[in-house]
C-alpha cells in the first residue's frame, strides 16, 4: 500500500517506513547468511570460497539485468499514478518482452562465458570447478530471478509494497529448506545451493503470477496489450538501461576486489566471503534508512515542505549514526563468533582474517551511515549528478586500495578498501548536502496538497556495502474523466428505446 511521508513527526515516519524495507533486506542477507554455513559446514572451506569466488562475475551480469528489470517498472507506475490502466497494460506488456529477451540472453551466452571469464579473475585452480557448476547453473536459471524480481517492481509500482515482502520472505525461507536439503541431504555440492536458489524463485514467480491473476485485474493482460510499439520499447529501455548500467559499474568495482583477493588464495577468498555475509546483516539496517530517508524527502519536496525535509534528515542522520556505533561494536565484540558458525573451530587462519575486516568495518560503520542518509536525501531532492559522482569516486577509490593496498598489505589491505571508499564519497556529499540543506531553509512551506509528482521506490541488492538503490520521481498526468474509471468497473450496457406495442384494439 502506499504511504504517506508527509504528516508526522519526521524521524518517527522514517524508521516506521524503514522497517519493511529492513526486513526484506534483513531476509535477503539470512538465507545468503544460511546458504554459505550450509556450504561451508557440509562441503569445506573451499567449497565456500568457490561460491565467493562467483559473486562479483554474477552481480555483473544478473546485477545488470535487475536493475534493467526494475526500470523497466517506472513507466507501469507512472501509468497506474495517471490512472490510464490502459497504459499500465502496455506498460507492463513492453517490460515482459524485453525481460524475456535479456533472459534469452544471459541464459544462452553467459553459462559459455562462465569459466572463460573466472580464469580471467585468476580463480585459484583448487576452487575453479566447482566455481563454474555454480556460476553455470546460477545463470542458466537467471530467468527466474529476473521474472520474479519484474513481478515484484509492477506490483510495487501500482502502490503495493507488502506483497512483494512477502514473496522475499517465502522465496529466502523455500531457498534455506531447499539448500538443506540439496546440499546436506542430497549431496549434491555447490551445483545444489545454486539450484535450490533457481528453484525458490521459479516458484515465486508462479505465485507471484496466481496472485495477479485472483487479485490484481489492473494488471490482466488482453490479446491487444501485447501490440506494444518500437516507442513504447525505447521508453523502457531509455528507463531501464541506466539503472542495469549503475549496477555495472558497482559490479566492475567487485571484480577488481575479487581478483586482488584471487591472488591471495583461497583462504583470503573465504574469508572474505564469510565476512561479507556478517556484515551484509550490519549494512541492511543503514541501507534501509537511508531509502526511508530519500522516499520521505521525496514526498516532502513534492509537497512543498522544506522544513520537514531539513528536520527529518538531521534526526536520520543522528539515528543512523547511533546504529552503525551499536552495530560496529557488535561485529568487533561477536565477529570471530560469528565467522566460526560458517568454518568451524579448525580454520583458524580464516576465523582470524575474517574478524579482521568485519572490525575494520565495524569500526568505520558511521562513516557509511552518514553516506546512506545524505545520498539518499540528495536522490530525494531530485539531485542525479551528485550521487552518480559519489557512486564513481567508491567505484575508483575501491579498485585503487584494493589493487595497491593489497599488493602492499596483502588482506588488510584489501579490506580497507571498503571504508576507503565510504569515505571519499562522503567527503563529496556532506558539502553537497549543506548546499542543499541551507537553500531549503529560503523555499516556501506550502500546505499539503496533491503533488505533480509521485516518488517510486526500487529496492535492489547489495553487495557488501555496494547498493543499487533509487527513488524515482516520477511525474503524474493529470487524468482524464475516461481514465479515472476503475479498472474493475462493468461495461455500461446501452440502452435502446422500448417500443410499446400498439394499441389494435377497435375503437368506438
Amino acid at each position: 500500500m502506499s504511504t504517506a511521508l508527509t504528516t508526522g513527526r519526521p524521524w518517527r515516519v522514517i524508521v516506521l517506513f524503514a522497517v519493511p524495507l529492513l526486513i526484506g533486506n534483513v531476509v535477503q542477507q539470512l538465507y545468503q547468511f544460511v546458504d554459505a554455513v550450509v556450504v561451508g559446514r557440509h562441503l569445506g572451506v573451499d567449497a565456500l570460497a568457490a561460491v565467493g569466488a562467483t559473486g562479483s562475475m554474477l552481480f555483473l551480469l544478473l546485477g545488470f539485468a535487475w536493475g534493467l528489470t526494475s526500470g523497466f517498472a517506472i513507466p507501469t507506475a507512472q501509468a497506474f499514478g495517471a490512472r490510464d490502466y490502459a497504459a499500465v497494460r502496455r506498460s507492463v506488456a513492453a517490460g515482459t518482452i524485453l525481460t524475456a529477451l535479456c533472459t534469452v540472453l544471459i541464459t544462452v551466452g553467459a553459462p559459455l562465458l562462465a569459466g572463460p571469464l573466472l580464469a580471467l579473475l585468476q580463480t585459484p585452480a583448487e576452487l575453479m570447478d566447482d566455481a563454474i557448476v555454480f556460476a553455470q547453473i546460477s545463470f542458466l536459471g537467471a530467468g527466474a530471478m529476473m521474472f520474479f524480481n519484474y513481478l515484484s517492481a509492477i506490483i510495487r509500482a501500482i502502490g503495493d509494497s507488502r506483497t512483494p515482502l512477502v514473496f522475499l520472505t517465502l522465496a529466502c525461507g523455500l531457498n534455506v529448506v531447499l539448500v538443506i536439503l540439496m546440499v546436506g541431504t542430497f549431496g549434491w555440492g555447490v551445483g545444489g545451493a545454486a539450484l535450490a536458489t533457481v528453484v525458490s524463485q521459479a516458484i515465486s514467480v508462479l505465485l507471484c503470477l496466481e496472485f495477479v491473476r485472483r487479485r490484481v485485474p489492473v494488471l490482466h493482460l488482453h490479446r491487444e496489450d501485447w501490440r506494444v510499439s518500437r516507442a513504447d520499447l525505447a521508453e523502457h529501455l531509455r528507463l531501464g538501461l541506466p539503472m542495469g548500467f549503475q549496477a555495472s559499474i558497482i559490479a566492475i568495482g567487485t571484480l577488481s576486489v575479487q581478483v586482488a583477493l584471487n591472488e591471495l588464495g583461497a583462504d583470503a577468498v573465504a574469508a572474505y566471503t564469510s565476512a561479507s555475509r556478517v556484515d551484509g546483516l550490519a549494512v541492511a539496517l543503514l541501507q534501509s534508512l537511508g531509502l526511508a530517508v530519500s522516499m520521505f524527502v521525496a514526498q516532502n519536496h513534492g509537497g512543498g515542505r522544506p522544513d520537514r525535509i531539513r528536520k527529518g534528515v538531521t534526526q536520520a542522520t543522528w539515528i543512523s549514526l547511533a546504529a552503525a556505533l551499536v552495530l560496529g561494536a557488535l561485529l568487533i565484540a561477536f565477529g570471530a563468533h560469528l565467522v566460526q558458525l560458517f568454518v568451524g573451530d579448525a580454520e583458524a587462519e580464516v576465523v582470524g582474517l575474517a574478524a579482521q575486516m568485519l572490525a575494520i568495518n565495524g569500526a568505520t560503520y558511521w562513516i557509511l551511515a552518514v553516506l546512506f542518509v545524505l545520498r539518499g536525501a540528495l536522490q530525494g531532492l531530485g539531485h542525479t549528478l551528485i550521487p552518480t559522482v559519489t557512486g564513481v569516486i567508491e567505484l575508483v577509490m575501491r579498485v585503487a586500495a584494493a589493487v595497491v593496498l593489497g599488493a602492499i598489505f596483502g588482506f588488510i589491505g584489501v579490506a580497507a578498501s571498503n571504508p576507503l571508499a565510504w569515505l571519499g564519497a562522503v567527503v563529496v556529499l556532506v558539502p553537497a548536502y549543506v548546499h542543499a540543506h541551507r537553500k531549503l531553509a529560503h523555499e516556501p512551506i506550502t500546505p499539503a496538497v496533491a503533488t505533480p509528482t509521485t516518488p517510486i521506490p526500487i529496492v535492489g541488492p547489495t553487495d557488501g556495502s555496494m547498493v543499487v538503490d533509487a527513488v524515482v520521481t516520477a511525474p503524474i498526468v493529470l487524468p482524464t474523466a475516461a481514465q479515472t474509471a476503475s479498472p474493475t468497473a462493468p461495461r455500461r450496457r446501452r440502452r435502446f428505446p422500448v417500443r410499446r406495442p400498439r394499441d389494435r384494439s377497435p375503437r368506438g
